[in-house]
């Protein structure tokens, strides 16, 4: 009888343990319950303040890149930023967007579109920039791809860009029609 009492308290005793170890399990089970849930919505908090600073920052770049593209061009694009998730990140897509339809502007613009639009990107950092540097550009050879026909156009939005904006650009090139301001000829004729 003894050695039954005995293995009934043993038991009884690894009952209480087990029964200790499943309430403390329930709880740890509980506490990373909640923590996920606070993870999940710290992410999603997370990513809607990360899609409204995309959004504010596509309409300033967009803006800036549209008007220097309807400076110079008779049929501008206009300029847009697709933000994609791919591999858990966002990324940017750049695209030209004419008629509504969508462009590359990698493969399917000319006369000097891509040049255009990459001195506008230039410029739409620069304006972004916080704190904000000392308001130069330093340019070489920006529109080496531009057609003659556009030279003009682009010297003249260089120079209201430069006033308006309180910008000095600093202008390396060999095509004397975006020469403004103050030029220095180095060599040749």
């Amino acid at each position: 009888m003894k050695h039954l009492q005995k293995q009934i308290r043993e038991v009884s005793l690894v009952y209480k343990v087990a029964e200790q170890e499943a309430k403390s399990s329930r709880e740890e089970e509980a506490t990373a319950t909640r923590a996920h849930d606070y993870f999940l919505e710290a992410r999603r908090i997370i990513q809607a303040v990360a899609q409204s600073i995309q959004q504010s920052v596509h309409g300033k770049i967009a803006s800036v890149v549209s008007r220097c593209l309807s400076s110079v061009f008779d049929e501008p694009y206009e300029f847009k930023i697709n933000f994609v998730q791919k591999r858990g990140r966002t990324e940017a897509e750049l695209v030209f967007i004419r008629n509504g339809i969508e462009v590359d502007p990698m493969t399917a613009s000319g006369g000097g579109v891509i040049d255009v639009a990459s001195f506008a990107l230039r410029l739409a950092c620069l304006m972004l920039t916080r704190p904000a540097p000392r308001k130069v550009i330093v340019l070489d050879e920006p529109f080496k791809f531009l057609s003659e026909e556009y030279r003009g156009r682009v010297r003249e939005m260089l120079l209201e860009l430069s006033e308006s904006m309180e910008i000095q650009f600093i202008m390396v090139t060999h095509l004397r029609e975006l020469s403004c301001g103050k030029s220095v000829r180095i060599g040749g004729e």
